[in-house]
């Protein structure tokens, strides 16, 4: 039983660094660009979602609107800070990026405060039974919307006109705007969604904690750019299983070795020992 409810564990938070680090290999495959502002994002939809929810007393309403908004703002980054350095190296747009998020840590606290948000009346804390296990609603609530979205995304990348566009963008830009697709657009489109993504993350996130702060996207975006280097840059579904394997690492390694170290740096030593052995992570693609 023990390992069932450790298994379980893991997966909630595997699901959850899932969607923030699909957004990031989604961009990287595109552009090559390590956008670590996308921690801003995952912060900003976690305050939008927590305001928007006391406001209207709607949780719905909350993830809706904060993943419409932090969306907007993802291509409104792509616009203003990416495209203007796109023709310049690499570390460029990782400066520019790093510079980003420090300066939306700063524009958090300014606007809400340092010491962090709550809701008013945290939703869906009833405790069911599960296989046994005891588990707050908001935890199935939590895997259910991130494998609906997952499997959303999967959908649309693999049947949709939008997708193929998508892909063969990835595969080879100048082809494929010889085909009529605008790659500008596709662009909009990987940061709109991947933006989305991480602000729907932000919100369960604070609703599994109750509590929104400036820094609250460091850890977690420090974790999902190892975690898309672990899984192979640019590869999709070896993203995926990285953070179910880091999210089940990390729930037993919180139990049998927690003395040592805590739950974040059980997380790090397990990536820092996989990238020493394979370097180019578990499912390079190329």
């Amino acid at each position: 039983m023990l390992y069932l409810e450790l298994i379980i564990q893991g997966l909630i938070q595997g699901s959850t660094y899932a969607i923030i680090a699909v957004g990031l290999t989604l961009i990287y495959g595109l552009l090559r660009v390590l956008h670590v502002a996308h921690a801003g994002l995952f912060t900003l939809g976690a305050y939008l979602g927590v305001v928007l929810t006391n406001q209207t007393g709607s949780l719905a309403a909350g993830i809706l609107l904060a993943a419409l908004a932090s969306g907007i703002a993802g291509i409104a980054i792509y616009r203003l800070v990416y495209e203007p350095v796109l023709s310049r190296p690499p570390y460029v747009a990782l400066i520019a990026s790093i510079g980003l998020y420090i300066g939306m840590e700063e524009l958090f606290r300014l606007v809400f405060g340092p010491f962090g948000l709550t809701f008013k009346a945290v939703p869906l804390q009833d405790v069911v039974v599960v296989a046994g296990v005891y588990l707050r609603t908001c935890q199935i609530v939590t895997v259910v919307t991130n494998i609906i979205l997952l499997g959303l995304l999967a959908w649309i990348a693999q049947k949709t006109r939008i997708g193929t566009g998508w892909r063969a963008t990835v595969d080879d830009p100048q082809i494929s705007a010889c085909f009529g697709i605008d790659p500008i657009r596709v662009r909009y489109m990987v940061f709109f969604t991947g933006s989305a993504l991480a602000a729907v993350a932000g919100v369960l996130v604070a609703l599994l904690s109750n509590l929104v702060e400036p820094t609250m996207g460091a850890v977690p975006s420090y974790k999902s750019l190892a975690i898309i280097v672990l899984g192979g840059l640019g590869n999709v579904m070896g993203t995926l299983i990285a953070s179910l394997v880091l999210g089940i690492i990390e729930a037993f390694g919180t139990i049998y070795i927690g003395d040592l170290m805590d739950r974040d740096a059980i997380a790090f030593a397990f990536l820092i020992v996989v990238l020493m052995i394979k370097p180019t992570g578990l499912f390079a693609s190329r």
